[in-house]
């Protein structure tokens, strides 16, 4: 009977700790509280005007940085266009495998040039200036740093957003021993962190998404 009542009653336990929490922090402050574990608090977006747009996402290392790093910024680009997809409503985002081949094929300088031979309304730029996956030889931990902008085929290619991102460090605090995780699966969760660092600017987004980053990643 006791076992019987425990388990009918476990659903309301959260909402009890939930109050009791509200509570514990004054009338105010403890609703806002409750209001925040319960429905959470995303910030709008920086710029907003990839809605209903046909945008292509271009990454491209600063040159003389390390070996590699084109492999990154493509990879960077791919991830950055599913978040895009994925959370901007009635978005569509050029292919990255045509971005790629057009890229190869073709010289060019400019971010808008890209964006006016593949038929984008909207073009996302990014500079990957600097991009590492080792701290000494028997860690890895992740730092970037890039620089986002944003043109608009409409009026030019005139860029009309930027951003220049903080570095990127992941895990913020510790490196991930390297006998613990092998060196592509690293690379790969690197790329993902970083490319929602990026793409989080054009959506309404969780700003402490971030926190935990340690815990997480050496799960």
């Amino acid at each position: 009977m006791d076992r019987l009542l425990r388990r009918r009653g476990a659903w309301w336990l959260p909402g009890v700790v939930l109050f009791v929490l509200a509570l514990s922090g004054g009338c105010r402050n403890g609703l806002f509280t409750l209001a925040y574990l319960i429905n959470g608090m995303d910030v709008d977006a920086d710029y907003d005007g990839l809605k209903k747009k046909t945008v292509v996402v271009v990454c491209r290392p600063a040159a003389g940085i390390e070996y590699g790093t084109t492999k990154a910024a493509a990879g960077l680009a791919r991830e950055i266009s599913g978040l895009l997809q994925q959370r901007i409503p009635k978005i569509k985002v050029i292919d990255q495998e045509k971005v790629v081949q057009w890229c190869d094929n073709h010289s060019w300088e400019e971010y808008p040039e890209v964006g006016k031979a593949l038929g984008a309304e909207m073009v996302v730029g990014v500079d990957l200036e600097h991009f590492s996956l080792q701290q000494g030889q028997t860690l890895y931990q992740g730092k970037a740093k890039v620089t986002v902008q944003v043109f608009d085929s409409a009026q030019g290619g005139k860029m009309v957003w930027e951003k220049h991102l903080p570095q990127s460090v992941y895990p913020p605090n510790t490196g991930i021993p390297t006998s613990e995780v092998q060196g592509p699966d690293f690379h790969r969760e690197f790329l993902h962190v970083l490319a929602g660092q990026v793409a989080r600017h054009f959506y309404a987004h969780d700003p402490h998404a971030d926190l935990g980053q340690d815990s997480a990643a050496l799960r």
